[in-house]
């Protein structure tokens, strides 16, 4: 897809971060937007800032993990828009847990959103996409969809299963033809909210030497590589070139990379790597102030 004047864009997670800069960026490109999140007051303040650019806008609360929300809303789009070319399951939360002791609500939590946000979104907004003549599916997995980490199997277990999802939809709708591109979408540390959102269990101190406002601030440093902004542009010249795979921040492609040169034998640098930063974290830290295993979590704030 070259140009996006004209076009219909659906956007899940349009209250924050990536999601906000896609329909910013879209919206500057002429592109008409339908616009879902949770957070109604930063969705109201996405469509404002939208609104000024003179496109067409709808918004709604939404709940990606449900789907019969997912469907009413994709429904309510077509009805006002006339037609949906670009859908961006782009919505997504995050949990730090050990996987023995990650709780099953907090994996059902963040498959609700992660995975099954993405699949209710796909579905829901396939007919329309190919009624349109010109359809793109734009699903985000992430850096942690090609690599694992400690600390993050319940994430990397989403993302891991948006990517064969996703992939496995594009040949699909390519042997049969349809007028619909899919494109996945590896973001490495983008400036969002979402550590600070993020769920933690405090068993974690265990494999990183850190309690959860620790963990919380580490994540936040690790992420601030690319600005959402940016991010935004290269997902969008992805769609422009139909590539099937973005891979978002230098971060993202130097990983990914290493991942492929190394197979499997990744996990070897990826310990390391944790296991220093343990024993810094450690270090710094009193024997008697040092974080204990304990099944107390963090919730992401209300």
């Amino acid at each position: 897809m070259r140009n996006f004047s004209g076009k219909v864009a659906a956007i899940t997670g349009a209250g924050s971060g990536m999601g906000r800069s896609l329909a910013v960026e879209l919206a500057r490109r002429g592109c008409h937007l339908a616009l879902g999140d949770v957070n109604e007051r930063g969705l109201a303040q996405t469509a404002a800032i939208c609104a000024a650019h003179g496109v067409k806008i709808t918004s709604q609360r939404l709940d990606v993990a449900s789907r019969d929300a997912v469907f009413d809303w994709a429904r309510r789009t077509r009805d006002a828009h006339g037609k949906v070319n670009l859908v961006f399951n782009n919505a997504g939360v995050s949990l730090a847990a050990p996987a023995e002791t990650a709780r099953i609500e907090d994996f059902e939590w963040i498959m609700g959103i992660n995975f099954w946000g993405v699949v209710h979104g796909t579905q829901a907004f396939l007919p329309y996409l190919r009624e349109s003549g010109d359809g793109h599916v734009i699903n985000t997995s992430s850096l942690f969809g090609l690599v694992a980490m400690p600390t993050q199997s319940a994430y990397n277990a989403t993302k891991f299963a948006v990517r064969g999802f996703t992939e496995a939809l594009r040949m699909e709708l390519e042997l049969e033809g349809a007028p619909v591109s899919v494109t996945c979408v590896h973001p490495g540390g983008v400036a969002t909210n979402i550590a600070t959102a993020s769920r933690i269990d405090s068993s974690i101190a265990a494999l990183t030497g850190q309690d959860i406002e620790t963990h919380r601030r580490a994540a936040n440093r690790l992420i601030n590589v690319t600005t959402p902004e940016a991010a935004a542009r290269q997902i969008i010249a992805g769609v422009e070139r139909n590539a099937r795979r973005v891979l978002v921040g230098a971060d993202a492609r130097r990983i990914d990379k290493l991942a492929r040169l190394f197979g499997s034998a990744y996990q070897v640098f990826v310990l390391r790597f944790v296991r220093k930063s343990r024993e810094r974290n450690l270090a710094r830290q009193p024997a008697a102030a040092r974080p204990t295993p304990s099944s107390s979590i963090s919730k992401d704030p209300a």
